[in-house]
């Protein structure tokens, strides 16, 4: 039996001997290759255990080609990233799936427009086997850097950034925004609201835009009172100041539908300063139903999208499109597998609590 010294890491070598096979065969097994018989394929596993071996990872990525690696890129500024549990939700989904894929994860943000250069060239040298791209903005250019680069990439959410349309058809992740939106201004009609607001996110990004189409059709009306439209950015810091910019201009608004938790947390706060009762006076709805819906005074009727699978969902996209002979990955919410790899639009539902 061949034995390493103490200290000593493992080489290849050690184990073709401790399995009687020759380096090569060594070599294509822990590399992944084929031709080699599955119980030789046994016998090289248990060497690998027994001794500890690690793969070299450079040298696996010569014969694979691959880094296992996956770059996840936000195209938002770590203030938000980690403050907005969102964000948070939608990384534990990635993360578990790429991991149960012994595949790491690689986080990248975009703090400064300079950003971009530096996330561009990473992404075009080979440091990375795919990757994972959410929160785009209209005139974000990754996912043009991402073409160029021949990277394989999954998006979270609806394409909307300038040129979408005139490229192939990307693979994205997203919910029904506009059904999500109908459903909770649905509800507040027929609570007999009729002074309805919307607070929305930033309208270059398609969740808000969908958000506010929802808002519209569920109110039959292609152009509703500007004065009740307000965006608070999708912080709770924007939800204060867009409820008292609402609130001034349309005081007897009874109503408001706030396009993510975060901003209804803050349209709340600014209520009660102003001495408004929910739902008494005003009635709030807000979006996502993550922590924020909970922690809520009162709790909040929200619209749910389940974000952790909606990161697994972009995982499993990703890890089929990079190998398409896997057959444990792209699964629907309901548990169908996606078909030939096609974008995936994920169902929202209303909870109804006390603010509605």
């Amino acid at each position: 039996m061949v034995s390493e010294p103490k200290g000593t890491r493992p080489t290849l070598e050690a184990v073709a001997a401790r399995a009687g096979v020759s380096r090569a065969t060594v070599s294509r097994v822990v590399n992944g290759g084929a031709g080699v018989r599955e119980a030789v394929q046994d016998r090289v596993r248990q060497a690998v255990r027994e001794l500890g071996y690690v793969p070299n990872s450079a040298a696996r990525t010569l014969v694979t080609r691959r880094t296992g690696a996956v770059a996840v890129v936000i195209a938002e500024p770590e203030t938000r990233v980690f403050t907005d549990p969102f964000f948070g939700r939608q990384l534990r989904g990635i993360s578990r799936e790429l991991a149960a894929a012994d595949t790491q994860l690689l986080l990248m943000l975009v703090e400064h427009r300079a950003d971009y250069d530096r996330i561009g060239r990473y992404l075009s040298a080979g440091h990375v086997d795919g990757a994972l791209m959410f929160s785009l903005h209209r005139d974000d250019p990754l996912p043009a850097m991402a073409e160029r680069a021949g990277l394989p990439t999954v998006y979270g959410g609806r394409p909307g950034w300038a040129g979408a349309e005139r490229a192939p058809r990307p693979l994205y992740v997203d919910t029904d925004n506009r059904d999500g939106a109908r459903q909770a201004v649905r509800h507040l009609l027929g609570r007999g609201r009729r002074r309805i607001a919307v607070i929305t996110g930033p309208l270059d990004q398609t969740s808000a835009l969908d958000r506010l189409d929802g808002y519209r059709e569920a109110l039959g009306t292609a152009e509703p009172d500007p004065r009740l439209i307000a965006d608070g950015g999708f912080t709770a810091q924007g939800g204060e100041r867009a409820m008292a910019q609402l609130l001034d201009a349309v005081p007897d608004l009874d109503a408001v539908f706030a396009c993510s938790d975060l901003m209804a947390n803050g349209a709340l706060r600014t209520l009660r300063a102003r001495g408004r009762r929910v739902p008494d006076d005003v009635a709030v709805v807000g979006y996502d139903d993550l922590e924020p819906a909970a922690w809520a005074d009162p709790p909040l009727t929200t619209v749910r999208q389940d974000v952790e699978e909606m990161g697994r969902l972009m995982a499993r996209l990703l890890l089929r499109l990079l190998d398409p002979r896997r057959t444990d990955g792209a699964n629907g919410p309901a548990g169908g597998t996606v078909p030939e790899l096609a974008p995936v639009i994920t169902e929202a539902r209303l909870v109804v609590r006390e603010s509605g």
